[in-house]
Formats: C-alpha cells, structure tokens, sequence
C-alpha cells in the first residue's frame, strides 16, 4: 500500500477541480447514482414530514393521567424530525436536486405513514411502528450509499441512530403505560 500514491497527480487533481464547478460539492469522485440518491433523500425526507406531522398531533391531541409527560416527548421527537427534514433538504441541494415539499404525494412518497391513534397508548404505538419503519428503510439506504456517497451515508446514519432513540424512548413509555 505505501507504494501506491495518494493521489494519481496534484496537476490533474487541480485540472479535475476546475472542470463542472457549477456541481459544487458533486465532483468527478463521486460515483454514486445521483438522481437514486435524490429519490432516496426525497423518500427519506417526506417520511420525516409525516412523522413531524404525526409527534405534532399527538403532542396536541395527547389526554389522560400520563400525557403531560408523553406530549413532551412528542413534542421533542417532532423537533428532531423536523431538524432531519431540514439536514435532508439541505443534502439534496448539495447534490444539485429540488427538496421535494410539496403536500400533493406526500405520503405515497413517505416510508411511514400518518396514524393518528385513538388513545393515547394509540398514539405511541403508532409512533414506534413508525419509528421501526424509518430505522429498517434508513438502513437500507445506507447500505446503498455505501463507498459511493459517504457523506450521505454518514447523514444517515446519524439520523438513524436518533430514530433508534425515539424508539427506545416510545418502549420506555409503553412499559411505564403497562403495555
């Protein structure tokens, strides 16, 4: 490995860097399937709207002896969403997409899907179910990314791992709902 040069040729490295510098971020390196990956983070981003849109209901609909506690959970699970919405967004621009916003086909384009719940207990379990759809569909789309597009990967899987904590906090609630 020590016998192989980091890079081919700083002149040629230098030539390449000039060459599509409308593509900002997106150089010749990058091997990913970009219109997949924009389709893939446009999923990924509807599926985080409809879940902001459910915590937001849940957080205003929530009733009963232990919901003050639970609509505060929530409430932040709605705010972390909508901050992944927002990484997500802002990554398909770097790659030279349009953040798909629009309501119409929102929730065909989502993994996830809008219950709203009758009680409750309704409510946080239908939270996780989303939550347990992000985490597999998000796995998924890393597997994809893979080498090819590592920053969207790393995305991600940060993103991942807070959804691996809602879900998480939704079983802690369940258990202390004797569910």
């Amino acid at each position: 490995m020590a016998d192989q040069p980091f890079v081919t040729d700083i002149q040629t490295l230098r030539a390449r860097a000039r060459q599509h510098i409308e593509q900002g971020a997106v150089t010749q390196g990058y091997s990913a399937d970009r219109d997949t990956v924009i389709r893939l983070l446009n999923e990924a981003l509807a599926t985080e709207i409809i879940c902001v849109l459910r915590y937001k209901r849940h957080y205003f609909m929530a009733s009963g002896i232990n919901a003050q506690s639970v609509a505060q959970e929530f409430l932040q699970h709605a705010t972390e969403e909508q901050m992944h919405a927002d990484q997500i967004a802002q990554r398909i621009v770097q790659l030279g997409g349009a953040p798909n916003f629009s309501p119409e086909g929102l929730s065909t384009r989502s993994h996830s899907e809008y219950v709203e719940g009758a009680s409750l207990l309704d409510m946080i379990k239908e939270d996780l179910v989303a939550e347990r759809i992000a985490i597999d569909s998000y796995r998924d789309m890393i597997r994809y990314f893979g080498n090819d597009d590592p920053t969207t990967r790393r995305l991600m899987e940060t993103i991942l791992a807070m959804e691996e904590e809602h879900a998480d906090d939704l079983v802690t609630l369940l258990e202390h709902m004797g569910s």
